[in-house]
């Protein structure tokens, strides 16, 4: 059963704490993590590009010169592809990417991702993330001291405004709650800085 330190807001060891083997402690599965980031990125895409077909531009209803004697080439409309101005020859237009995968793949991909980073020593768990007010300079100082690295991803058991108003100024830095963890992100981030509390119903609802 991997272990990994408990530190305060300081920086200070105050502790020690068993991370649990069906959650840290599995073989990670690369192939279904690159699965279900796919699937993320997809699902994010808002597929609103579009561009004119050749029926949607507008002009071109006239042929713009006979059929033959002229010498050039055959041209039914100046609206054709090959024309400036012309049609996009297969238009992208709206469509929805999002697809979906079944449950256990998923889970199988989150225990993956959380086995990895803790097989990695990338897991600082702290007794309690609390601000009492929004300071970016103080939650920076904070991430500074328990060595959370260029791209953190601290994770609370509650939302908490006053520390996502915290984090979201901060470069690299994402906050986020115990029950709506994402694959991507944890993959995305340096080191995971976990309250316990958090770290509690991440096992309770995820092992």
């Amino acid at each position: 059963m991997p272990k990994t330190i408990v530190m305060d807001m300081s920086g200070k060891q105050v502790g020690e704490i068993e991370l649990p083997d069906a959650l840290f402690g599995i073989e990670p599965n690369q192939a279904v993590v690159h699965d279900v980031v796919k699937n993320h990125l997809a699902n994010c895409r808002q597929g609103t590009q579009s561009a004119l077909t050749r029926a949607e531009v507008s002009g071109g209803g006239r042929k713009p010169w006979k059929q033959k004697g002229t010498g050039r080439a055959r041209q039914g409309s100046t609206r054709a592809p090959q024309w400036t101005h012309g049609g996009v020859v297969f238009a992208p237009k709206p469509r929805d990417y999002s697809y979906t995968l079944n449950k256990k793949t998923r889970r199988l991909a989150l225990k993956s991702a959380l086995s990895a980073k803790a097989s990695e020593e990338k897991i600082v768990v702290i007794d309690a993330i609390h601000m009492d007010a929004p300071k970016t300079k103080t939650f920076a100082a904070f991430l500074n001291a328990v060595n959370a690295g260029k791209k953190p991803l601290v994770i609370t058991a509650e939302a908490d405004q006053n520390v996502v108003y915290s984090g979201r100024n901060i470069p690299g830095c994402t906050v986020t709650f115990a029950g709506v963890i994402n694959v991507y992100d944890i993959m995305n981030a340096d080191k995971l800085v976990v309250d316990q509390a958090a770290l509690q119903k991440i096992v309770e609802v995820f092992a």
